[in-house]
């Protein structure tokens, strides 16, 4: 099925959500693999890991074009290639989401209250920070799209956030930004 949806959160933010339905041959004819993502691809050893990965790599070059490039730093957060967007990447077995901003850190997860955590554990780098004891997310009535409170609470951040959800299917996608100063 591919792209279900690229949604502009604003002039900077896009969210795009791929429905993975491909087979391993389909997704690797929509995309080319540089050698680092050629050896991670042949490093994962079920199928479904494989699907999920190409699905990544087909949704971005979706979004951004097909030269668009992952690489991770050392908490294994991924960034762009060349340094023009924020990135954030989550998947399960049928969807991939990404999201992107030029001019914003972001986070994002399929979920809504674990997502709403884990969002903000990728927006803050993840280093130092304790899903269970660090992160805190208010009460809120579950819709089929709306915005959730979550805080972030280390010896080093004590931030609050908006985050935002939409639902699909089964799923839920949970999204949060935050301004770079």
């Amino acid at each position: 099925m591919g792209c279900i949806t690229k949604h502009y959160l604003n002039e900077y933010s896009v969210l795009g959500v791929w429905k993975i339905e491909e087979d391993l041959d389909n997704l690797l004819s929509m995309i080319i693999l540089d050698p680092a993502d050629k050896k991670k691809y042949k490093g994962f050893r079920s199928n479904s890991r494989k699907l999920e990965f190409l699905s990544v790599r087909a949704l971005l070059a979706e979004l951004l074009g097909k030269d668009a490039r992952i690489v991770y730093n050392k908490n294994n957060k991924p960034f762009l290639k060349n340094g023009s967007h924020f990135i954030s990447i989550t998947h399960s077995q049928k969807l991939t989401a990404i999201l992107l901003s030029t001019n914003e850190q972001v986070g994002i997860d399929l979920y809504i209250h674990w997502c709403a955590k884990e969002a903000l554990y990728k927006i803050c780098d993840k280093e130092g920070i304790s899903i269970r004891n660090n992160i805190t997310i208010e009460p809120f009535e579950v819709k089929d799209s709306g915005e959730i409170k979550g805080k972030v609470h280390t010896g080093k951040i004590n931030e609050s956030f908006d985050l935002f959800y939409t639902r699909y299917d089964n799923y839920a996608i949970v999204w949060t930004k935050k301004k770079i100063l």
